[in-house]
């Protein structure tokens, strides 16, 4: 199955496959697992809300992925009932692991959006909003080597896995910019006096028209 085979689920979003993830270990309420999920760090991920996650719950609970086995009795408040996984949860769970570790799947980063339209902006300033840009990357890749080795003086790297890839793609990306940002500011990017002067002219020269026409992109 390629990537652009995914399959559709019943229950498709990142929380709740956190949820899924989260009552493997032991039945657990809603508030029980807002708190697991916060305490993994996977607020950082995803926004916990307590509406959204009540949500997932409730349509996890109705294609039958997990079940309530305990209502307390403080007014059998929905908020407060103890769900745990079923056979289909767990098969679900396993599935949709396998799906994403296995298959590469477009994403569209609000980056690579910017990056799409980057010429609308004249060089100089894109310089400029590049080198904040890295600033702020260097500042949270220190941050996140530093966390990583903190957590990894207690916890298993089985479980840290997520953050060494996140801390990778981050790494990644700041050489990406640094590459370009070097480019530009040495004046060796290819195109750059046309893209100059259209910003001082207001004319976009033909070539560049041409290309804006067809569309540059590969993906």
């Amino acid at each position: 199955m390629g990537a652009s085979m995914a399959k559709r689920r019943k229950v498709g979003n990142l929380l709740a496959l956190a949820v899924l993830s989260a009552l493997v270990q032991r039945p657990m309420h809603p508030y029980e697992m807002a708190s697991v999920l916060r305490s993994r760090g996977k607020d950082g991920d995803m926004a916990i809300k307590w509406g959204s996650l009540y949500t997932v719950v409730r349509n996890l609970a109705r294609h039958g992925f997990i079940e309530a086995v305990d209502v307390g009795r403080q007014g059998a408040r929905p908020e407060r009932t103890t769900y745990r996984i079923t056979g289909a949860g767990r098969a679900e769970l396993a599935d949709w692991t396998r799906e994403l570790i296995a298959e590469p799947e477009p994403e569209l980063p609000r980056f690579k959006a910017g990056l799409s339209v980057l010429a609308v902006l004249p060089p100089g300033e894109v310089v400029e909003l590049l080198r904040r840009r890295l600033a702020a990357l260097t500042e949270g890749i220190a941050a996140q080597r530093e966390a990583l080795v903190r957590h990894g003086a207690e916890v298993p790297r089985l479980f840290l896995v997520e953050d060494e890839y996140e801390l990778a793609v981050r790494e990644a990306e700041a050489a990406w910019v640094r590459s370009l940002l070097d480019e530009l500011a040495s004046g060796r990017y290819p195109g750059l006096d046309a893209w100059r002067a259209w910003h001082d002219t207001g004319e976009m020269p033909a070539d560049l028209a041409e290309l804006a026409e067809r569309g540059g992109g590969t993906g």
